[in-house]
């Protein structure tokens, strides 16, 4: 992690959702999901909802909707369908409600697992952006990747103590444009 923590700021929890993208996979095989959520609440932040959707575009999208739509849910997390095959379609769901893409986020993901798994990093698609004035997040479907997207990146900057700067003292300013 590069930057610190601004110990004379109070921390803010943030009100989080958890997705697990699967075909196959029920509550009790969601590793994936569980770890987020364990990581999300031991970090001090409020797990607000969690679901299993199946691999589907509109599926996920309508999750993402009632969620964007929920003023009581300012991030949303997923796992799984990151990856190439004919069935994974998290990205292009995210995608497609995006109204601010943020590059970085994929980009250092990649960058921080390739220093864990080398070249397999490429086959990850995680992505981020802003709908709404909600951030989301989509991580591979893995415990690792999971941990790795949490430890590493997302939970400094949804820290509103990190410095220089983070993503959750940006979220009162998300929907500024719509403010006349």
């Amino acid at each position: 992690m590069s930057g610190r923590i601004d110990e004379s700021r109070s921390f803010q929890p943030v009100r989080i959702a958890v997705m697990t993208v699967s075909d196959t996979r029920g509550e009790a095989e969601d590793t994936s999901g569980r770890t987020l959520a364990e990581l999300i609440k031991r970090d001090g932040h409020e797990l607000v909802d969690r679901a299993i959707v199946k691999d589907d575009v509109a599926a996920i999208t309508a999750k993402l909707r009632s969620w964007i739509a929920d003023p009581g849910i300012e991030v949303v997390i997923s796992t799984g369908g990151t990856g190439v095959t004919g069935r994974d379609v998290t990205p292009e769901a995210f995608e497609s409600l995006f109204e601010k893409r943020i590059d970085g986020f994929g980009e250092l993901f990649r960058w921080q697992s390739f220093q864990k798994i080398g070249t397999s990093t490429m086959q990850s698609r995680a992505v981020g952006g802003v709908a709404g004035g909600t951030y989301l997040f989509a991580l591979p479907g893995s415990p690792g990747a999971c941990r790795d997207g949490w430890e590493d990146i997302l939970r400094w900057q949804l820290d509103i103590r990190h410095r220089p700067c983070n993503l959750a003292e940006l979220m009162p300013r998300l929907q500024e444009h719509l403010k006349k």
